[in-house]
């Protein structure tokens, strides 16, 4: 796996694969009109196979009003006119493939945007309508229902703005995120058979996989109960009936040998472990590893916990430093507070780059070492940091939810550096969508290509000899406090230094790479992390 070459047929080649996420919005503009799109993907789906991915994860390419980053779709069978067109889709996925590159795609089947077909429809039909069964209306609470129909929580954490809105005619709809996003309600039996077809409308086009988003949230209790009153059963994250929806979707998936993997935000490891049963999911994100703080002993437990909910369905492990949602990695290991959760993201908050990036350098050995999948967010191969977005540019409807507090999502979206020396470096020839810091072309791919000590070139380097680990398990072995270092299968070894003194190397034939310079005496200085041949 990670080499560009031709696609093997391997069926379970999703278990051990490296695969890239693309924000299209803000991967290349192949147009020049500030946003990026399929055409800016063709173009660079060299890049992609000189960085030896084994797959692409598009996040939302769908026709959509974006109010909150694509995840609003006004249709799933069209690709929004800002990135292209299906027919430029399709020679994507035939392109990339030709390049040994899979294709992924993003579905959300949770809520639609207001703008799609079936809500408008609603709408219009009023209130009792069979229309309106597609989603959640209800008439309010109170004495003229001005009341919100239950107490539910809005899942933009930090956000106080309510679940339901209410419509003219009297009804209330539930949307978990903005008002844009109408959650659909999927006891109705049409919401399940479309998103079936949704599935196979792609596999058609030659997907070898789609990425569910908020994946544990789909079903409702039909009652619609208060939080407070009954916690237990929640009464819509994690229930029970999702399992048989996932089930009549890895009917479709086995058609054609494709893949799942679900974001599934869960604390219980026994739950999660469920959605990863034979006849579910293939794989799920893994929360805990991309939270956890830059510690030893917790990154240890974070380790051997995913394995062990993992063992038990015999599915691969995920392992993801960071995503279209969470701050960027070398800016989140340059803080004080190095774990991530969406509660503590503030303005203004003190950062070490150069600490983080010596960390983050660590980390990416570290994910791709451990046995199982790796998700590499577009960027992190560059080391790009986290980008203060000024506040008047700020898209993300999570800062406006949050009436200011939270400074969203933006900072990890900011267009990609290209080019060294030209406007916008190399990413448009119009200004991007977003806004770019003054020194973004300092992380310029053609300006990393060229520097054999470069983030980028760590990362080619470790894509390509990630293979030496095999797939087999991870066995630890004896290190000093702070210090984490383990074998795989194939004779490969992984040490990662987290102690303030140098660390001694195990014995070893070969240094095979590490993440920094050795020190004088050959051992593997603070924050710094080495693969051996054992």
């Amino acid at each position: 796996m990670g080499q560009p070459t031709p696609a093997s047929e391997d069926r379970d080649w999703w278990r051990t694969a490296v695969i890239y996420q693309v924000y299209v919005r803000s991967f290349a503009d192949g147009d020049g009109d500030g946003t990026g799109d399929l055409a800016g993907v063709r173009a660079r789906l060299p890049y992609l196979a000189e960085l030896g991915v084994d797959a692409l994860w598009f996040s939302p390419w769908y026709l959509s009003p974006m109010k909150d980053g694509g995840y609003d779709v006004t249709d799933y069978r069209a690709i929004d006119p800002a990135f292209g067109t299906l027919a430029e889709a399709e020679k994507l996925i035939a392109e990339a493939r030709e390049s040994g590159i899979r294709t992924i795609v993003d579905i959300v089947p949770n809520h639609v945007s207001d703008r799609h077909p079936w809500f408008r429809t609603a709408l219009a039909a009023g209130p009792g309508s069979p229309e309106r069964a597609l989603f959640h209306f209800r008439p309010g609470r109170g004495a003229h229902g001005e009341l919100p129909p239950n107490d539910w929580p809005s899942q933009f954490v930090g956000s106080t703005e309510p679940v339901w809105t209410r419509l003219p005619d009297g009804d209330w709809y539930l949307h978990l995120f903005t008002p844009q996003q109408p959650d659909l309600n999927w006891a109705h039996p049409a919401v399940r058979q479309e998103h079936e077809d949704i599935l196979r409308f792609w596999f058609e086009r030659g997907v070898a996989g789609v990425r569910i988003d908020s994946a544990a949230l789909l079903a409702k209790d039909p009652d619609l109960p208060d939080l407070a009153s009954r916690p237990d059963p929640h009464p819509f994250v994690d229930r029970d009936e999702l399992h048989a929806v996932y089930r009549s979707w890895r009917r479709v998936a086995d058609e054609y040998d494709g893949m799942f993997v679900g974001e599934v935000w869960l604390p219980d490891p026994e739950r999660f472990a469920r959605y990863l049963r034979p006849d579910e999911l293939h794989t799920a994100f893994n929360f805990s590893f991309l939270s956890c703080p830059w510690d030893a002993p917790r990154l240890r437990t974070a380790i051997d916990t995913t394995l062990a909910e993992h063992a038990p369905v015999g599915a691969p492990a995920t392992w993801v430093l960071c995503n279209h949602d969470v701050t960027r990695t070398v800016t989140r290991y340059g803080r004080e507070d190095t774990a991530f959760d969406f509660a503590t993201k503030a303005f203004g908050t003190p950062t070490d780059l150069a600490l983080g990036t010596r960390r983050a350098r660590a980390a990416a050995l570290l994910s791709l070492a451990l046995p199982g999948s790796v998700y590499l967010y577009q960027g992190e191969e560059l080391g790009l940091p986290e980008a203060e977005i000024p506040v008047d540019r700020i898209q993300d409807p999570m800062h406006f939810r949050s009436h200011g507090a939270d400074p969203g999502r933006d900072g990890c979206r900011v267009p990609l550096p290209w080019a060294d020396g030209v406007p916008y470096a190399g990413f448009s020839t119009q200004e991007p969508w977003l806004p770019q810091p003054v020194d973004w072309t300092s992380y310029a791919v053609d300006r990393q290509q060229r520097d054999p000590d470069s983030m980028l070139s760590l990362y080619r380097a470790a894509i390509a000899t990630r293979p030496v680990f095999g797939d087999g398990p991870l066995t630890w072995l004896p290190a000093p406090d702070g210090v984490l270092a383990f074998a795989r299968a194939g004779g490969a070894l992984c040490v990662v230094n987290l102690a303030p003194t140098p660390a001694d190397l195990p014995a070893h034939s070969r240094l095979l790479l590490s993440s920094g310079p050795l020190d004088d005496a050959g051992r593997l200085p603070q924050d710094t992390a080495a693969w051996l041949r054992a």
